[in-house]
This record gives structure tokens, sequence and C-alpha cells, in this order.
């Protein structure tokens, strides 16, 4: 039986470019900025953000994490919205390990604007921290994969900036927005400083992400990453699949998107489950299974039985992600598993 993982996009595997270029990359000790593949990787990004400088890391984790140290100092405060996967996902290292305070702000389908921005400053005030830095997730994974358009971006951004923070956008499917939105990603770097972004995640690759602004930034980074493990010697390995990813598979999130619309479209026409049709903007489908009967966990370990992987996604919720080798086919095929199950 074929099983049809809709978990996650980083179930993706290399595309066979990939595995060549692996074997074919030139490396050297990156540790010392001395791998050709890390560098060529690293100017090619620089090039298509429009920014200074980037920075190849070992996680969209890590690259958030670096990038809240780089630009804060222990006890500042960061904004972000309620459900940020950097606030959610992350483990609690911003606190752990940054020791930054994060501090809420209620999103709609994940987004925010530039007057909540100054309502959740507090200012300058003996009891509160100082609010170093704003953090915009685009898309938005707990939302169900909804962008951001470069207009807001600008707004929040600019209300940030005009209290003296930075911005950050945790872009891990940022080129998902990109390509959801028909916008080039220098729309959203214009107004930041500084994003990270995933190679592992729909651009296929078998690791890696990338954090891009301005040259002393980066190299700030740089620092960050050598102290929390980052440091990466051949790593060219990483790269290479990753200079093939941005050359090639950019384009072909349109079909990820198109099939999540179709399956989202298909399973709302059943009775007993309940999708925010509105959300479904990019590769994620959020799917309400409350009225099954059964729990999320129930329904996602009897989907797995019939061929069909989903993820949990909080009480009563199951999500699903199209991405590079889910076809059409597939998507048909998963609907049908879940039409049956809820007929059951």
């Amino acid at each position: 039986m074929k099983i049809i993982d809709l978990r996650s996009d980083t179930v993706t595997l290399p595309t066979p470019q990939m595995m060549d270029a692996i074997r074919e990359a030139p490396l050297g000790d990156d540790v010392v900025k001395a791998d050709p593949t890390v560098n060529a990787l690293q100017e090619k990004t620089a090039r298509l953000f429009g920014t200074e400088s980037s920075l190849l890391v070992s996680s969209g984790t890590q690259g958030n994490l670096i990038s809240v140290m780089a630009h804060c100092h222990h006890g500042d405060e960061i904004i972000l919205e309620t459900e940020a996967h950097l606030y959610y996902y992350e483990v609690g290292n911003i606190a752990a390990i940054a020791g930054v305070m994060p501090r809420l702000i209620k999103g709609d389908r994940g987004t925010f604007t530039g007057h909540q921005v100054q309502e959740a400053v507090r200012g300058d005030d003996l009891h509160f921290p100082p609010a170093r830095l704003l953090e915009i997730e685009n898309t938005h994974n707990r939302a169900g994969g909804t962008c951001w358009t470069p207009s807001q971006v600008a707004d929040a951004a600019r209300a940030a900036h005009d209290l003296g923070m930075k911005v950050h956008i945790d872009g891990a499917r940022i080129f998902n927005a990109s390509v959801a939105l028909d916008v080039d990603v220098k729309e959203y770097s214009r107004h930041v400083d500084s994003i990270q972004f995933c190679l592992s995640k729909g651009l296929s690759c078998p690791v890696g992400s990338l954090v891009v602004g301005n040259y002393e930034f980066i190299e700030s980074c740089r620092k960050k990453r050598k102290m929390v493990g980052g440091g990466l010697r051949q790593a060219g390995i990483i790269a290479a699949p990753g200079i093939v990813a941005l050359d090639t598979m950019i384009g072909r999130l349109k079909e990820d998107h198109d099939n999540a619309k179709h399956l989202a479209q298909t399973l709302s026409q059943l009775d007993a489950l309940s999708i925010d049709l509105a959300s479904v903007q990019t590769n994620i489908v959020v799917v309400d299974v409350t009225a099954t009967g059964i729990s999320d966990d129930e329904f996602r370990a009897e989907a797995r039985k019939r061929g069909l992987c989903v993820s949990s996604f909080g009480p009563g919720k199951v999500r699903l992600v199209t991405h590079y080798g889910i076809s059409r086919e597939d998507v048909d095929r998963a609907a049908s598993i879940i039409e049956d199950m809820v007929t059951e």
C-alpha cells in the first residue's frame, strides 16, 4: 500500500538534480568561510533578497534563534503573534537561550497591524523590559499557511521602526507567500532588518535554512551560530542542493497551492468536517474534525491505518500539507480515504 504523507513539507526528498549537486560540490571549511559552495549559495541568496549578506544555518529554528540573539540583549522584549512558530514550537529558546521576554499580539489569520504594534509597546517604564524586536511569520503556520502582503509588512515594520525596534521575518515558507501573491521576495526584505527562510520545506532540500540581512547583522549571526554549535565544516553538501532549489523549485510551489485548494474544497463538502477556506492560501489545509466524534489523535491514527499520514494540530484539528512528490492523484486519494472514514 502506498503511503500518502501529508504531515508536512519537511518530509520532502531531494530531487535527482540535488543529489547530483551534492556529489559534485566543491568543499572547504565554512567556519573560516572557505567552502566555495556555501559562499556561492550565500551570495546567490543575498542577490535574490536584495540584501548585503546571508548566512547558511542548520535549521529554521537555529536561524530564528541567532537572529533574535543578534538583534536583542538579555532582558529585552520581542513582540510577536500569539501563535507564532517562534513562540509556539521552538522549545522556548528565545527565553532559555536568548534571554528575551515575549509579548504577544492577537492576530487575524496570523497578521496584525502597525496600530497593534504601537499598542503593544509599553514605552520607557521602570517596570517593563525594552521592546527591541518585532517578529512576523510569513507564511503563518498555525493560521493555515496564510500570507502577509508586502503592504501589511510595511505597515507593521514602519510602526516598529518608528518606535526604535528592529523587525525580523520568520519566513520559513516565504517563497510560498511570494508565489501565492506573485510578488518578489525583495518586496518583503526591503521593509525589514532580517529574514530567515527554510530550504528543507517546500523547496525540498534535505537540510538547511538561510538568514539574510545587512553585513554587520550577518557577521553577528555568524558568531551566534558558532556559540550555539552551528559552525559547519564542509557544508557545501548542504549548500549544493540549496542552489538547485533556488534555481528550480520556487516556481513549482504553485502546484502545491493548487493541490491544497483542491483538497480543501473537496473535503469542505463533507458535513462532518469544517475548513476555513479563506485560510487556504498556500500549501496547508487545517481541518476541524470535532463533529466526527473522534479526537484529532484518533483521526490521525485511523488515517494512518488506511495509508494517509496527517498531523494533529491541537484539540479537534488535523493539518494536511501538500508538497513536492504529492500529485493531484495523491490528493484525490487522500480525500477519498477521509471521506470513507467520515462516512463510516
